[in-house]
């Protein structure tokens, strides 16, 4: 199972993130955690000085950007 978060204060652009991730999941039926993070001191852990942010098994893959959900569905695949 995938581990997959989401990291940003709850602004639009996050939730905006948080849509299309699982969206871009649910079409590839993966199963996984989507979780927000919205501690800043949990953020700033991962390296990430921007947001929003998508972290997949550990790894910070997106940083200050929304990506489209086919662009998230070649990042989850891979």
């Amino acid at each position: 199972m995938k581990e997959i978060k989401v990291l940003g204060p709850g602004c639009m652009k996050c939730v905006q993130l948080y849509n299309n991730t699982k969206t871009a999941a649910d079409e590839l039926n993966i199963e996984c955690e989507i979780e927000k993070v919205s501690d800043i001191q949990k953020i700033m852990d991962y390296g990430v000085m921007m947001t929003p942010a998508l972290v997949v098994d550990g790894d910070v893959k997106i940083v200050g950007k929304v990506p489209s959900v086919e662009e998230i569905k070649k990042i989850l695949a891979s």
